[in-house]
């Protein structure tokens, strides 16, 4: 791994000698001006680090509601105590977790991994003996399981990354390397460290394999060039901030082997949620003739929905459209925060577990792929 991309921290939590946790996240909208770490300190305050997108990137919304949670539950020893002292302590606390994990839910509804988050924790839950002590078994359970998600996904997206560049490098074999577009950023910022689709360039640059990267300005919450041209100073690639505009005549004179970007979820068909700006992406990378993949992780992939139609897009507060385009304040506005990319745009899905190809009829059988690699 690179040095310089540990460093990149989106979060710190911590839990001392009495089981109590503390977790602090990166403002990402101070970025790249200011860093700056904020304290959470309940559900309410992980809801709003989430919804506020102070923190963005589905896996590190998911990361940051566990953790929150756990922060909550060690931090609110009263409460947990009066219903330990009740005669139905075991459900009563239960109960009280789940009104805080459904809560957790709602604050933004497009990427899987949120949700999925919250299934895994309540599984984790409903499989413990009523007979346990409510507070150390349960609240302990919670807090092991935050400290396995964050060192679940480093692992998770360095094997990613690996995957990706592997891939890359058999169908790309240039002298001096892969040249990379993408978009939003799916890097360090976006994750527990390392990055998914940035993870891939990561690793290319690594192995001194990446040529030169790309990434557009996504508007109109700028996350690329706020997050993602930040992230590739840091890290000393060979990177360029362009205009969302400015993607195909970029492509045209300067060339691109492959666009890489991250997901919020992807369908039984292989449509894929990503956020606003990547369909357009594909389709300019389909015009052009470069590969298009995207790189997420496992839990991603949603087989209960069947294509992107079935996708709830979350539409942001018009504000942030009309703040950061310096539009007339009561101009309406339409700010979608994700669109859905169609599976025939798309070359592969690289996961942690491998990286998913088309059958011979040019379609993605993601149910197979999923039953083929669930443990």
């Amino acid at each position: 791994m690179a040095a310089k991309g540990n460093n990149l921290r989106s979060l710190i939590f911590e839990v001392d000698d009495d089981g109590k946790a503390s977790l602090s996240v990166l403002d990402q909208l101070l970025l790249p001006h200011e860093t700056k770490f904020v304290p959470i300190e309940n559900v309410e305050g992980a809801w709003d680090a989430i919804r506020s997108m102070r923190i963005r990137g589905a896996p590190l919304i998911a990361i940051v509601a566990v953790l929150g949670l756990a922060v909550d539950l060690t931090s609110n020893g009263t409460t947990i105590r009066d219903l330990a002292g009740l005669a139905n302590s075991f459900s009563a606390t239960r109960e009280y977790i789940y009104d805080k994990m459904a809560y957790l839910t709602t604050s933004r509804p497009t990427a899987v991994n949120l949700s999925n988050a919250m299934v895994e924790l309540r599984d984790i839950v409903e499989k413990m003996s009523p007979e346990a002590p409510v507070t150390r078994e349960i609240v302990g359970a919670i807090v092991d399981h935050g400290r396995h998600m964050l060192a679940r996904d480093v692992s998770d997206n360095v094997a990613i990354g690996r995957h990706g560049a592997d891939d890359l490098l058999s169908r790309h074999d240039r002298p001096d390397g892969v040249r990379l577009v993408t978009i939003c950023n799916t890097g360090s910022l976006a994750t527990a460290g390392w990055g998914t689709a940035l993870g891939v360039a990561r690793e290319l640059h690594r192995r001194g394999r990446l040529e030169s990267i790309a990434c557009l300005e996504t508007r109109p919450y700028n996350q690329g060039s706020r997050l993602t041209a930040y992230e590739i100073r840091e890290e000393g690639m060979n990177g360029t901030l362009i205009c969302d505009s400015m993607a195909a005549f970029y492509m045209r004179r300067r060339g691109a082997d492959a666009c890489v970007v991250g997901a919020d979820r992807v369908c039984a068909n292989g449509d894929t949620a990503n956020k606003v700006g990547t369909y357009a992406l594909a389709i300019i990378a389909r015009e052009m003739g470069v590969e298009f993949f995207v790189a997420s992780p496992f839990t991603t992939l949603d087989v209960d929905l069947s294509c992107g139609d079935d996708i709830e897009i979350e539409e942001r507060p018009p504000g942030e459209m009309l703040e950061s385009a310096c539009a007339p304040k009561d101009m309406p506005c339409w700010n979608p925060g994700f669109d859905v990319t169609p599976a025939e745009y798309i070359t592969g899905i690289i996961t942690e577990r491998g990286v998913l190809k088309k059958s011979s009829d040019g379609t993605f059988d993601v149910i197979g792929f999923v039953r083929e690699h669930s443990s």
